[in-house]
């Protein structure tokens, strides 16, 4: 139970990765803050596990992409928990398409979806976190924001701009014994990698030197070591979790 007595909140928790770091957190004690605009489909069996690890699991209808949502929403677990020990941000879209037929608004919604809303969640919780002197954020990147993607012009540049927002961040919060890292995965079983074709599915699959695609659960098995006191020499580190897709 290496999360008993924290506080988390985590961004896009109602499904994929997202869910799985909620799934985690919540096995290990922790008091879990989910941020999304639905409900997760398995939201009465999360409290359920909250209530048998001590924990506590509380679901905020939040549009992470709108500051007037997020001021509201990070007051109010604020008020709440007293404490923000560890923020994961794990919302994100996909908008696909080469850049000659791309309209701008989908670049300017994935931005705000994949950069935005960790900006504003992340200014919340690390005024709270530097005066508490300790806390944890994890920014889920993309191996796509360190190789780049055909097609994914928008998606590659807002995961690459949260690795560089992730170090900048480290830099100024280290000092109040706040880490800041990145987890870059790769190909990943979610909903969103189930709508690629056979084609590309297998070309990827051919990349991958492990042989497999990987779970949420790999994911959130590394989110939940950066969130621990076992990490506590970590930050400003961008780790992939790919299979070896990006070495």
């Amino acid at each position: 139970m290496i999360l008993t007595g924290k506080k988390a909140v985590v961004t896009g928790g109602s499904r994929g990765i997202g869910n799985a770091i909620v799934l985690a957190f919540l096995r290990e004690g922790a008091t879990v803050y989910g941020l999304s605009r639905k409900p997760a489909d398995n939201q009465a069996a999360l409290e359920s596990i909250a209530r048998e690890a001590g924990g506590a699991f509380r679901w905020c209808a939040a549009d992470v992409t709108k500051e007037e949502d997020v001021t509201k929403v990070m007051d109010a677990v604020l008020a709440e928990a007293s404490a923000i020990d560890i923020l994961v941000n794990n919302a994100g879209i996909t908008r696909d398409g080469l850049i000659f037929r791309m309209p701008t608004s989908d670049w300017e919604e994935v931005m705000r979806a994949n950069l935005t809303s960790a900006f504003l969640t992340s200014r919340a919780a690390a005024r709270a976190m530097i005066k508490q002197r300790r806390g944890s954020i994890i920014n889920i990147s993309s191996v796509s924001g360190i190789m780049g993607n055909a097609g994914q012009v928008n998606y590659s540049a807002s995961k690459a701009g949260l690795i560089g927002f992730s170090k900048s961040l480290a830099r100024e919060v280290a000092s109040r014994g706040v880490r800041v890292n990145a987890i870059a995965p790769g190909f990943i079983e979610t909903d969103m990698t189930k709508a690629l074709g056979d084609k590309a599915r297998e070309s990827l699959m051919a990349q991958i030197p492990l042989g497999r695609v990987g779970t949420a659960s790999d994911v959130a098995a590394l989110a939940l070591f950066l969130a621990s006191d076992s990490a506590a020499y970590i930050t400003g580190q961008v780790i992939p979790v790919d299979g070896g897709l990006s070495m």
